[in-house]
């Protein structure tokens, strides 16, 4: 009988998951893919357990916790996009607050108390002060971050109620792609910026949009802190491994605490790539802050979190190699006529 420790990671066919089903393998772990393939994608599990389904069916959830016995279960499964949680606010206090907590009961249901996730800058809005620590106020402005943050103040009574210890982890700006440029970002649509840069670097998009020229930073265009993917997911891991010496529940903030801005990405694109990245200026978004930056630095002292992939260009850069992996030089995804 395997007794290699297994854990569930809910939505690991999709961008960060993926990432993290990868160092699950590597790091020892039995990694058991739950994803209904909405926006995942099969061959980005590797050669991990991979069970179609969606964490809100009781059923199917408990048919995998009884066959699997995972001692954690990682959230990564959630529709994440702010504009879309405006104009389809249902679909995200569904998706995002009304499953997990179904989840939730059914970890419960099955004796499994350990729980991370995924959780988001967004939650605190508005930005009062920059760089963010812990300590700011949670005041999200769009039903996304409403959502993530009800999912925070959900696992705080169940974690008091029913002893369930979870790790709460706050990205800021993920980004990159595996080192070696086997797994990335595969979204549809695409709205995050390096992507977006990268396929205009790549000719597949005339130009990037940059949304307001005259915010108040250093060059007047929006500044945001990116982490790495595989450095969110070393978080993740140091995550589980306090959950399994005993440790309380906790929320980290996850970036690199230096903000890029938007002319910065671009510049780095032009850089690594070698290509040219036309630039259209369109009106600044209304409810886009100027800066949105992390302090991780309790992450960094609880957790001991040191992010191996800080720098701009080398996160740009791995990246690049996933972009041309996956489509050709004529748009076209690699491998096809």
């Amino acid at each position: 009988m395997d007794k290699t420790p297994s854990v569930i990671v809910a939505g690991g066919a999709g961008y960060i998951g993926s990432h993290m089903v990868r160092m699950l393998g590597d790091s020892g772990y039995r990694p058991i893919v739950v994803d209904n393939l909405t926006t995942g994608h099969a061959d980005a599990v590797g050669g991990a357990t991979l069970e179609v389904g969606d964490i809100g069916d009781r059923d199917f959830m408990a048919r995998v916790l009884r066959e699997h016995r995972p001692q954690c279960v990682m959230h990564f499964a959630a529709s994440s996009l702010v504009g879309e949680s405006i104009v389809k606010p249902a679909l995200y206090w569904h998706n995002n607050l009304v499953k997990t907590l179904s989840l939730l009961d059914t970890m419960l249901e099955h004796e499994v108390r350990q729980f991370i996730f995924s959780s988001t800058a967004a939650v605190f809005g508005d930005p009062l002060r920059v760089p963010m620590d812990e300590s700011h106020p949670r005041k999200p402005i769009n039903p996304y971050g409403n959502s993530k943050a009800a999912v925070e103040n959900a696992l705080h009574d169940y974690g008091r109620a029913y002893g369930l210890r979870s790790m709460v982890l706050r990205y800021f700006n993920a980004a990159g792609a595996h080192p070696d440029g086997s797994i990335g970002e595969r979204h549809d649509p695409e709205t995050h910026l390096i992507p977006l840069v990268l396929q205009v670097a790549s000719g597949r998009r005339p130009h990037i949009a940059r949304f307001g020229s005259k915010h108040a930073t250093p060059d007047g265009s929006c500044l945001r802190d990116y982490v790495h993917v595989n450095d969110l997911c070393s978080a993740h891991l140091l995550a589980l491994r306090k959950l399994e010496a005993g440790a309380a529940s906790a929320a980290y903030n996850l970036g690199n605490g230096a903000g890029h801005s938007v002319n910065e990405v671009i510049d780095a694109v032009r850089r690594v790539t070698g290509h040219p990245v036309p630039v259209r200026d369109d009106p600044a978004r209304e409810g886009d802050p100027p800066a949105l930056v992390a302090d991780a630095t309790l992450a960094r002292a609880e957790l001991g979190w040191q992010p191996r992939y800080a720098d701009l260009d080398t996160i740009v850069a791995h990246a690049w190699q996933w972009e041309q992996r996956l489509h050709s030089t004529t748009g076209r995804p690699a491998g096809t006529p």
